[in-house]
């Protein structure tokens, strides 16, 4: 092998190794199933792994993390982290989301911040009226998120809630 042609191929798995050590996951595993989990009320919080649902559909792993269900202000937000190594992420999860509760009222998502990559993590919000003004978790014991149309035909994620 002549000397070209060995400087050429050390180059060629340094790239390899620097391109595999930049995808590879860097998220906690977490073993919560996407099951429902009761809330406690305002004086108790909940941690993130009680909050935490994942879905492994496909090729794209989604951790979702519910983060102010116990006080909401003006919006539901929920931390969203996806993980792939063979799609780009670039969906506006705010088009592609639904929040509804087994009461029947529901929203559409607020916010995204859309970006790409094969790993990314932003906040998905919601409101938390209805455009006629109704409260979305008045009589409601479940929230439910259905994200669309990302790299699934549905994710379904479940919180039970308590008012």
């Amino acid at each position: 092998m002549t000397t070209m042609s060995r400087k050429t191929l050390f180059s060629m798995l340094a790239v390899f190794a620097i391109t595999l050590a930049a995808c590879s996951s860097t998220s906690p595993s977490t073993s919560t199933p996407v099951t429902s989990t009761s809330l406690a009320n305002g004086s108790v919080t909940e941690s993130n792994d009680a909050l935490a649902r994942t879905d492994s559909q496909g090729s794209v792993e989604f951790v979702i993390i519910a983060l102010n269900l116990i006080a909401p202000v003006e919006t539901l937000d929920f931390d969203v982290t996806m993980d792939t190594h063979s799609v780009d992420l670039s969906w506006d999860l705010a088009a592609l989301s639904t929040l509804a509760t087994d009461a029947g009222v529901e929203v559409k998502g607020l916010s995204w911040p859309v970006g790409n990559g094969h790993h990314y993590e932003g906040t998905l919000s919601f409101p938390l009226k209805t455009a006629d003004g109704k409260l979305l978790l008045t009589g409601a014991k479940k929230l439910i998120l259905i994200i669309r149309d990302a790299g699934a035909p549905e994710r379904i994620f479940e919180w039970q809630i308590s008012q």
